[in-house]
């Protein structure tokens, strides 16, 4: 896919940033070649070779005609993460290396759901957090939303799924014959 000056992409590591330029550039080649250069948030500049951008991962914000079935998503029922840490961050970190929407949806849900019922390890929670910051900047793009905007309906959606405690007793009545 060609993109042009304006698009909003995401690059599978950095996360969501518009082209704002093609240019011809020399770097470590011999031959000039034309990048994307794509500025991120926090103004970080990435620049991507044009003819390397499927390889790169590089990606069309998530169109906001799907956002209704990541809405589903995010609602239905986690899948359980294996208990082994090791295992887990593999297969974390397997479910986001191609950097799509529905990985980041389901790795959210998932370890939201997860620490629901214990609490988080480091891994996981770095995992989680910046996850978690990649789908609410693409969610928030894709809307045409303020971020924190997408931050309130992500969690909003999230919270759907966590099961309510049952009631605690308010007090104990001892019947003694």
């Amino acid at each position: 896919m060609q993109f042009k000056i304006g698009d909003w992409v995401v690059h599978p590591t950095h996360g969501t940033g518009q082209i704002v330029n093609i240019e011809k550039k020399q770097f470590s080649e011999k031959t000039p070649r034309l990048y994307y250069e794509v500025v991120l948030p926090k103004l970080i500049t990435l620049w991507i070779p044009i003819e390397a951008q499927l390889a790169s991962g590089l990606r069309p914000v998530t169109a906001l005609n799907e956002l209704d079935h990541y809405r589903d998503l995010l609602r239905s029922p986690s899948v359980p993460l294996t208990v082994n840490h090791q295992q887990r961050r593999l297969e974390l970190a397997s479910r986001l290396k191609p950097g799509s929407f529905q990985g980041m949806c389901e790795v959210v849900r998932d370890l939201t759901v997860s620490g629901w019922h214990k609490p988080l390890g480091l891994s996981d929670t770095a995992t989680l957090q910046k996850t978690r910051q990649s789908l609410y900047l693409e969610w928030a793009t894709s809307a045409s939303v303020p971020l924190i905007e997408a931050i309130k309906e992500i969690d909003s959606l999230l919270l759907t799924t966590r099961p309510t405690p049952a009631p605690k007793p308010i007090g104990l009545i001892v019947l003694s014959p």
